[in-house]
């Protein structure tokens, strides 16, 4: 649909039908807060929810870096509405917000960009960490110290996914989970509608594409140029163990928080480098990097844990070219919108309110004007 019209029903009906592909954070959270502005919705996904990369995803609630100002805008409002639904006395999501830690390199020059802008922030000494972190192993952090974002955190992406599904089923909307390969349906400029891995056809007057690391992809199927800088993603997951961590770690060879069930997740660049992705698809995870994944972890816990593996979950990171999020309808494609980020766990709640709102009601937003596809030409 064109940005300034709303969906443009075929069949007749009051009630807009929307279908939403994908499983993650970015479309499950559209096509709940669709459903509740009175769309007709359809959630489809090849296969479970959360079984791509919101499931392996570290999903730290931030806004922390040297970003664009709009960028920052959104991000912080993305941490507001975590705010609000983690006080949802109906939810099961896991949402914390106990604050970051973060040390290294630039780290330092963060912090006074951060004061700049009134984002939160603290620098904390070794005494300091040792003292308001007690779970972290102070001797870890270097001697200048290191940054404390207090109104920063984590969100259990799979349990936030299952509450929006809840939500989008009592709003008198479908899941529809393993589906398989799905498509976009396109007849005369405009979308028709989806077809699923069976061949069945699931008919729309907006489709939303948020299938992550595939949506360049299926873009480019249908004549659209998105840039794509996606790589390989690896979470390491502990079994329960006792550290006491309440915060998000960001250190120079591993960031780590701590889940619902008491285990610790854990990522780092260097391990995901480690990855090899297969010509089939598939992965190689060596287990030498899993062992030096939980090796790290451990050097910045207080006591120094014995770490162990329970599991790992391995994939593709969606990330656009450019680093930013790629927000709102296609040009060409009326009724086709995409959801594309790397950011999806802190932008999940306001992105998928915002495009909800494009989607069902027509209107653009001005805080995705920065982040339309049309900007690639």
């Amino acid at each position: 649909m064109h940005e300034t019209a709303g969906v443009v029903r075929t069949d007749g009906s009051s009630r807009p039908r929307v279908v939403v592909l994908g499983g993650g954070v970015l479309g499950v959270s559209t096509a709940a807060q669709a459903a509740a502005k009175g769309a007709q919705v359809t959630l489809v996904t090849d296969g479970a929810l959360a079984g791509g990369a919101s499931g392996r995803s570290l999903a730290w609630l931030n806004s922390a870096g040297d970003f664009p100002a709009e960028y920052h805008r959104l991000r912080m409002l993305g941490l507001d509405r975590y705010r609000a639904f983690a006080a949802r006395p109906d939810s099961a999501a896991r949402v914390a917000l106990d604050g970051g830690l973060r040390w290294g390199d630039g780290v330092r020059a963060s912090f006074e960009h951060q004061r700049e802008i009134g984002y939160p922030a603290q620098w904390l000494s070794r005494a300091d960490v040792a003292e308001r972190l007690p779970a972290v192993d102070a001797g870890a952090v270097p001697d200048g110290g290191a940054l404390f974002n207090p109104d920063e955190g984590w969100v259990d992406l799979p349990s936030l996914i299952d509450q929006l599904a809840r939500d989008l089923v009592a709003a008198g909307g479908a899941v529809r989970t393993a589906a398989g390969r799905c498509e976009v349906v396109v007849a005369g400029g405009r979308v028709t509608g989806v077809r699923t891995g069976s061949g069945d056809v699931l008919a729309a007057d907006a489709v939303l594409l948020a299938t992550g690391a595939a949506v360049p992809g299926a873009l480019a199927d249908l004549g659209v140029r998105v840039p794509d800088a996606t790589s390989n993603a690896l979470l390491v997951r502990t079994p329960k163990v006792d550290h006491g961590l309440r915060t998000v770690l960001n250190t120079p060879r591993v960031a780590l928080r701590p889940a619902p069930d008491g285990a610790l997740v854990m990522d780092a660049a260097w391990s995901e480098a480690e990855v090899v992705r297969r010509d089939d698809g598939t992965f190689d995870v060596p287990d030498a990097t899993v062992q030096g994944l939980l090796h790290e972890a451990a050097q910045v816990l207080a006591g120094r844990p014995e770490l162990s593996c329970a599991s790992y979950g391995v994939g593709r990171k969606p990330i656009p070219g450019d680093g930013h999020p790629v927000l709102g309808p296609v040009p060409g494609l009326d009724g086709l919108h995409v959801a594309f980020s790397h950011s999806g766990a802190t932008l999940g709640l306001v992105a998928g309110e915002l495009l909800a709102g494009e989607i069902v009601d027509g209107a653009p937003s001005p805080l995705l004007a920065a982040f339309r596809p049309a900007r690639f030409g």
